[in-house]
C-alpha cells in the first residue's frame, strides 16, 4: 500500500487529522507528510476542515476525505445498482421494490443467524458479526467503550443504493439485535445516511 493510500485509509477509518498527526501515526517525517497532503489536495482526494481552537490562537487545520476520496473506497456496482432500482420501480412500482428488499433482508437474516449459531457471549458474537460485515465490504470492526461495545462500519459498499432507496438499510438494526440476542441492547449512534461519516452501533448489556 502506498503512502497516499495509507493516508486515505487513515482518514476513512479514523476521521479528520492534521498533517502532524498523520506524520506521527504513519511513522513519517513532517515534511514527507506535508508533501503527501499537498499531492492529495492537488488530486482533490482530501479537503481542509478547521478544528475549533481550545483557547487563544489559530484554529488547527485538519484534513478529511473529499467526495472523490470517499469514492476511492468503491460502492459496489453503484451505477448499475441505481439503474436497476429505477427499472424495478418503473416495472413493478414501490410494492415490487419493497418485496425485493424484503427478500434480501430474509436471506441476510438466515445467513447471519446460521453463521452465529453456537457462538456464545456478546464479544464473540460481535466479532463474528463484524467479520461477516467486513467480508461484505463494510470495513466493520468492534471497539470496547467502557462497559459497552461499538460495532463500527467505516464504509458502506451499498451507499448509492441505500441513498436511492433507504429501505436497503432499514432492517440492519433489527437484524443485529436478533443476531446478538436478548442479552444485549443495540442502538444506532451514527448513521451515514443521516450525515455521519460512518455507521456506529452501541451494544450494551441488557
Amino acid at each position: 500500500m502506498s503512502t497516499a493510500e495509507r493516508i486515505l485509509l487513515r482518514l476513512k477509518t479514523r476521521g479528520p487529522a492534521s498533517t502532524a498527526t498523520l506524520a506521527q501515526e504513519l511513522g513519517m517525517t513532517a515534511e514527507a507528510a506535508r508533501l503527501q497532503v499537498q499531492k492529495l489536495l492537488a488530486e482533490e482526494l482530501i479537503s481542509g476542515v478547521q478544528e475549533a481552537a481550545a483557547g487563544a490562537g489559530r484554529p488547527r487545520q485538519n484534513w478529511e476525505l473529499s467526495p472523490a476520496g470517499h469514492a476511492r473506497f468503491p460502492d459496489t456496482h453503484a451505477y448499475l445498482t441505481i439503474q436497476l432500482i429505477g427499472s424495478i420501480r418503473q416495472l413493478f412500482g414501490e410494492e415490487g421494490l419493497d418485496r425485493l428488499i424484503s427478500q434480501r433482508e430474509g436471506e441476510m437474516r438466515k445467513d447471519y443467524l446460521k453463521a452465529c449459531r453456537g457462538v456464545a457471549g456478546i464479544p464473540k458474537k460481535l466479532d463474528k458479526l463484524a467479520a461477516l460485515r467486513a467480508a461484505e465490504g463494510y470495513m466493520a470492526r468492534v471497539e470496547k467503550d467502557g462497559k459497552d461495545w461499538l460495532l463500527i462500519e467505516d464504509h458502506c459498499p451499498i451507499c448509492a443504493a441505500a441513498t436511492t432507496c433507504q429501505g436497503f438499510c432499514r432492517s440492519e438494526l433489527q437484524l443485529f439485535r436478533e443476531v446478538i440476542g436478548d442479552a444485549a441492547s443495540v442502538t444506532r449512534e451514527e448513521h451515514l445516511l443521516a450525515g455521519a461519516r460512518r455507521c456506529v452501533y452501541r451494544v450494551s448489556h441488557a
